[in-house]
């Protein structure tokens, strides 16, 4: 029978040392209130699996479906929604999540507080002029916390993605989100993946996505 191209195949002495130098850089920064969440999306509940194995209390999924299948893995996990997510798939998953990023619509936010009164969101920051990415652009961010709070649902934070092969604005677009955090108080400045992460920790991150530094490549797409 061919094997899973799903299946996580990675020793976990690996993963553990692929862990111990991504602690080693948050340490380099001078941060030690940063959570790690370890990016499953693209895998099996074998990296589920794996993340509890090396100490990791959170995972991130991007896609309700795979989510729903990881299901009876994820007991005691802090379960991370971090892709779009489209209004009708809330309702399968709205016993899973515990954290929504990559919130930036008003019809998401309606739906969230119809299927999970009183959840936790954070509002995804659009980088400055990049419509590529989803997201709420600064001057909009006070009309959709007001919309989350008037739907009894608590805004943790803010998140954001860096923009793809442009350093400079990457480490501009993380800066507006930390300035952003602090203006509007909240706590969780959910900024830096695999490929930035360094940059988001000089900027305040206080919550990484890491996948690929840790599980290495995900499987293509059949």
């Amino acid at each position: 029978m061919q094997a899973d191209p799903r299946t996580l195949a990675v020793p976990i002495e690996v993963l553990a040392d692929r862990l111990d130098g991504i602690r080693d850089a948050i340490s380099a920064a001078g941060r030690k209130d940063v959570d790690l969440v370890a990016v499953t999306k693209g895998f099996d509940a074998s990296a589920v699996e794996a993340a509890r194995d090396l100490g990791l209390t959170s995972v991130g999924e991007n896609y309700a479906q795979e989510l729903v299948e990881k299901r009876d893995h994820l007991s005691e996990l802090t379960v991370n929604f971090l892709g779009r997510v489209q209004r009708n798939k809330v309702r399968k998953i709205d016993d899973i999540v515990d954290l929504w990023q990559s919130v930036a619509r008003p019809e998401i936010l309606t739906e969230i507080a119809k299927r999970a009164p009183g959840a936790s969101v954070l509002i995804q920051i659009q980088p400055d002029g990049d419509e590529t990415k989803d997201g709420v652009r600064p001057p909009d961010l006070p009309e959709m916390l007001a919309l989350a709070e008037s739907l009894g649902l608590r805004v943790a934070g803010l998140m954001t993605i860096g923009v793809l092969g442009d350093r400079p604005a990457t480490i501009e677009c993380f800066a507006e989100l930390d300035r952003l955090a602090s203006e509007y108080e909240l706590d969780i400045r959910s900024m830096g993946m695999s490929a930035d992460f360094k940059d988001a920790l000089e900027a305040g991150s206080t919550m990484l996505r890491i996948g690929s530094a840790l599980f290495g490549s995900r499987p293509v797409k059949m």
